[in-house]
């Protein structure tokens, strides 16, 4: 009886335990890693982006107070605006490079130092955008930026990067989320400061571009404190005391089952070197997880979500919000994506990573469907701008809640320590790249189909939550091996190659 009933019970109970593990809480150490990690990271991609729009007007004043002083004539519009264009652009060029250095840097440096010798460029930038006023040079800002964006690009690739690897496998997704929390708590940061009761007046624009180093300056006092990814001390630098040291203070004492993991996938690799990104392109047994993250990462730029912030302005304008409070309502779109992304980070390791990015991209499709008709009869009620605006915040939401937090996750997760670095490189190149290529063909999208450019993105985000739903396993509560296995296996294979539907996809959302 006492056999019977352990043969019954048994998986019952081993099935309870593991959902035990899924729900406990992460450890101390971990949650304040993310912290130090993030400040100096992704922070800075978002604050980055949303702190230059407040001194716009202001910086283009000091650069035809220069160009006078200089040349004792006013600058010409196309100039003045071509001079702006450049500081504006050097920040995705400056990212670009940044993807494509951070992934060699976290296999020379490990993913710590990465992330400390980074600060390097942001405290450079900083200086360079704060003496720019004194010392009447205004192409320092140029560079400066070039610099930040350095700064953002290898952030965005080696931060989850390192989240991704010290994260116990049960909470994977919401350590995570870590990069989408604070590249949105940036952008929201970057909003306020902007405004005009704290450094939004003019003759505080150099103190506030060169705020940058702030977040520098905490990473610097705060990370030294935390250990390298445990995975790449013992599967890149074969420090097996140093693991174990490491796994002890993030995960506390309970990490026999991550260290088994890492150990597990350490032999696996035996004999294998960490791949350059091209060698993946030829790699078949990575190809439909290369394809997925190039085709997410595209996607993620050219669904929508810039052209919904191009349109808030005008939108805000149309319901009546007087000019001068509109930098106040925009906080509002910050403070929306900061909560989404908060709110995924809650719901990732529940639901699940698919289900959340494919919803997601569901929602944005239908969005585009009613701001597509919203804008369309703007005119016919005054009650049409106020749905429009809700479209808005809506859109907000479904990217924030699938698309903004789940693309960066995914990239760690379909890769195994050997890849994962160059996967990131061609990830971010890609993201860069897109974000360039929206950056100069959007308004020329707007110009040709007014407010049916948003049926472009309606396709865009349809395709993507096809193919999702069609190639993608479930990641959820897997090990990164297990998860290479669920790709490789011979079910999924077939499934992938049905009907050539992810190539097709791929080639018509690009």
């Amino acid at each position: 009886m006492t056999k019977e009933f352990e043969d019954e019970y048994q998986p019952l109970l081993i099935k309870d335990i593991r959902a035990t593990e899924r729900i406990k809480f992460p450890n101390r150490s971990l949650v304040l890693a993310v912290c130090a990690a993030s400040i100096g990271g992704t922070f800075q991609y978002g604050y980055n982006i949303s702190v230059i729009n407040a001194p716009a007007t202001h910086v283009q004043s000091f650069i035809n107070q220069t160009w006078r002083e200089r040349y004792l004539t006013d600058i010409s519009a196309d100039i003045l605006t071509l001079l702006w264009s450049t500081i504006v652009s050097m920040f995705t060029l400056g990212g670009l490079i940044g993807v494509t250095i951070g992934g060699t840097l976290s296999v020379m440096l490990g993913r710590k130092g990465t992330l400390l010798a980074n600060n390097i460029f942001a405290l450079t930038a900083a200086a360079m955008m704060g003496l720019s006023y004194p010392t009447g040079i205004f192409e320092l800002l140029i560079v400066g930026r070039f610099f930040t964006g350095i700064n953002a690009g290898i952030g965005i690739s080696v931060q989850p990067l390192y989240l991704g690897e010290i994260a116990p496998t049960s909470l994977r997704g919401t350590m995570g989320m870590g990069t989408s929390i604070f590249i949105t708590g940036g952008i929201l940061t970057g909003q306020v400061i902007g405004l005009k009761e704290l450094l939004g007046k003019e003759e505080y624009w150099p103190i506030l571009l060169s705020t940058t180093c702030i977040p520098a300056f905490l990473q610097l006092l705060i990370l030294p404190w935390f250990p390298e990814s445990p995975r790449y001390l013992l599967i890149d630098r074969g420090d097996d005391e140093g693991c174990k040291k490491a796994l002890k203070q993030l995960h506390g004492a309970g990490c026999d089952r991550e260290w088994d993991d890492i150990e597990k996938e350490k032999n696996n690799l035996v004999g294998f070197q960490a791949k350059k990104p091209w060698e993946l392109f030829s790699d078949r047994s990575i190809r439909w997880q290369l394809l997925t993250i190039m085709l997410l990462n595209t996607a993620q730029q050219l669904n929508g979500i810039n052209a919904i912030y191009f349109y808030t302005e005008y939108l805000f304008k149309q319901a009546g919000i007087p000019a001068d409070k509109i930098p106040y309502v925009t906080i509002g779109t910050g403070a929306c994506e900061c909560i989404t992304a908060l709110t995924c980070g809650m719901l990732i390791d529940r639901l699940g990573r698919k289900v959340l990015i494919s919803g997601g991209y569901t929602l944005m499709s239908i969005c585009c469907i009613l701001f597509t008709l919203t804008l369309t009869f703007q005119n016919a009620s005054p009650v049409i701008p106020y749905l429009s605006l809700a479209c808005v915040f809506a859109f907000i939401l479904s990217f924030g809640l699938g698309p903004g937090g789940v693309t960066n996750i995914l990239t760690a997760e379909l890769f195994t320590q050997t890849t994962r670095p160059s996967a990131y490189i061609i990830a971010g190149s890609v993201n860069w790249l897109s974000f360039l290529f929206i950056s100069l063909t959007f308004p020329f999208i707007v110009i040709g189909l007014q407010q049916y450019c948003f049926l472009v993105f309606l396709i865009i985000c349809s395709l993507v939550a096809t193919y999702i739903i069609l190639v993608i396993p479930e990641t959820k509560n897997k090990t990164f091996l297990e998860i290479q296995n669920e790709f490789n296996s011979p079910k999924n294979r077939q499934a992938c190659s049905a009907d050539g539907v992810g190539a097709t996809l791929l080639s018509t959302s690009i």
